[in-house]
């Protein structure tokens, strides 16, 4: 049954920054398609808050405060999620963070913060998790690139080389645990449009103008699509997808020439 490759029941999954946004359609997700799901923040409050956004979904969400930077406390965490939960089947890197400074005004301690949370963390959360799906022959891991994991932008310098490593971290794995059947792979989401975004995609901000025209499906995504994306990865139907990246970006990687009207036809 075509069902049955996404069903997810009986399977423990942890998104790290799934309180809000892409995180938490990414958790929503997977807890409706059977999964126990955990999710990890930095602020009880809004681990405390996204638990109705939660239940109101349908999903009885497991939630831990911890750093995802720090490996006792990721150790502590998974220990704990394994404890509640059981053995975790699906880990979705998702917690990251972004400064927008350019490159001469950066101060070199921030762009080594940018690189622990968008890269390193997903190294000691992936080292954690990877033993125990090595011993059971099964696993999924997915973490979450970027479009600028393959192009730059000014004032992204931190993040874009994060993402980028983030993307040959994620075939490096692959190379070494593909053969224990954990897939790993990654998803590039594009211009998404979430609270974090809502002030540039407002009125005639130039930024939203920029989106719009020179994304081909003409809109920006939302996070249900990036959600959709990660119950494939996470699911029996990419058993055989590995040390990919999956950009779900409406085509501007394809084609970033495009303006919306110049090239209709």
């Amino acid at each position: 049954m075509i069902a049955d490759l996404f069903d997810l029941s009986g399977k423990v999954a942890l998104v790290t920054g799934g309180t809000h946004g892409i995180g938490m359609a990414i958790g929503k997700i997977l807890g409706q398609a059977g999964a126990k799901v955990s999710v990890n923040g930095r602020s009880a409050g809004k681990l405390e808050a996204c638990k109705e956004e939660y239940r109101l979904a349908g999903v009885d969400v497991h939630t831990l405060v911890f750093d995802v930077t720090d490996e006792k406390a990721v150790d502590q965490a998974i220990s704990k999620i394994e404890q509640d939960l059981g053995p975790i089947d699906i880990l979705v890197n998702n917690a990251g963070i972004i400064k927008r400074i350019p490159i001469l005004k950066m101060d070199v301690s921030e762009f080594r913060d940018v690189l622990e949370v968008d890269l390193v963390a997903p190294l000691i959360l992936a080292k954690r998790v990877a033993p125990g799906m090595i011993e059971r022959r099964n696993g999924k891991i997915i973490n979450m690139c970027s479009m600028m994991s393959v192009y730059g932008r000014n004032t992204v310098s931190a993040y874009a080389s994060a993402k980028g490593g983030l993307k040959l971290l994620t075939a490096n794995m692959c190379c070494e645990w593909a053969k224990y059947n954990i897939q790993v792979n990654g998803i590039g989401p594009g211009y998404i449009a979430t609270e974090q975004t809502a002030p540039i995609r407002e009125g005639k901000h130039p930024f939203n103008d920029l989106v719009m025209t020179r994304t081909p499906a003409g809109r920006w995504g939302e996070p249900e699509d990036v959600a959709n994306a990660a119950l494939y990865l996470a699911s029996k139907a990419s058993n055989f997808v590995n040390g990919h990246i999956l950009y779900v970006d409406g085509g501007i990687l394809a084609n970033f020439g495009y303006v919306k009207g110049e090239n209709d036809v």
